[in-house]
């Protein structure tokens, strides 16, 4: 039997409706698909809870595509190996504890062993808002990125969820929207948006795990986005921190849920 054009159109609307209307309700929604994000999504479809991550871009993968200034590869520290075995990703030792990893296939295995868990991941979609009720924020408005781009004036769509994960990186785009538009502090010492100091690996690195936590009720902070939320240098293309961010998130997500 020859292949029929409008039954692939069919095949693709119905399933992706489909696919569509079972993520409506969400245990955790991610916003942002970096190696943060994307990690804290396959722990979390693991553990079998309802997880959905949201990028903006065709792809996901965020900074660690390009390595450090298109030399596509990372670096890695030795705490971090367990996780990269677990994934399945080869390290290769340099020295004094600085392990190396490309970029390529970091993140491509990544991507793939957190789909294959039970993550649903939706590229071409920007959060441009939060659902907000008295004193929490229960859930993302979304809209096509193509939309938001050409600046078209057309309505978005609402995804529910009882926890968000703001993994948005050096812009920590959700977080901005709630402090600019909830009537509420967040969990800072000032209760707003501290901003990303200039490079300090080592005490980046450690911060990236020390400030992925809560900023709001229900609402968490990871990788790049912890360090600009919370005040902490960035790093460069080191991404040990990115990953261990990942994982802790997840981790003190799950024990709520």
């Amino acid at each position: 039997m020859g292949l029929n054009e409008i039954t692939i159109t069919k095949a693709i609307v119905d399933q992706w409706q489909r696919k569509f209307i079972d993520n409506l309700e969400l245990d955790v929604a991610i916003v942002g698909g970096g190696p943060a994000g994307l990690l804290a999504g396959y722990y979390i479809a693991k553990a079998g809870k309802k997880v959905a991550l949201f990028e903006r871009k065709l792809s996901v993968g965020g900074g660690m595509w390009g390595g450090g200034m298109m030399f596509n590869e990372i670096v890695i520290q030795k705490n971090v190996i367990p996780i990269l075995e677990e994934l399945g990703i080869p390290a290769v030792e340099y020295e004094d504890s600085h392990y190396t990893v490309d970029s390529i296939a970091c993140i491509t295995t990544l991507a793939s062993k957190a789909c294959l868990s039970g993550l649903t991941i939706w590229n071409c979609m920007s959060v441009e808002d939060v659902m907000m009720r008295e004193s929490s924020v229960n859930g993302l408005v979304i809209i096509w990125s193509a939309i938001e781009m050409s600046g078209l004036h057309v309505d978005p769509l609402t995804i529910g969820s009882k926890f968000i994960i703001d993994a948005t990186g050096h812009d920590v785009e959700v977080i901005k929207v709630i402090e600019r538009k909830v009537p509420a502090k967040l969990l800072t010492p000032t209760g707003k948006i501290l901003g990303e100091k200039s490079m300090w690996a080592e005490k980046a690195e450690e911060l990236t795990v020390e400030n992925s936590k809560e900023v709001f009720p229900c609402v968490y902070v990871a990788g790049m986005a912890a360090n600009a939320t919370f005040g902490g240098p960035r790093m460069g293309p080191i991404f040990g921190g990115m990953l261990l961010s990942g994982k802790k998130v997840a981790e003190d997500i799950l024990k709520r849920l």
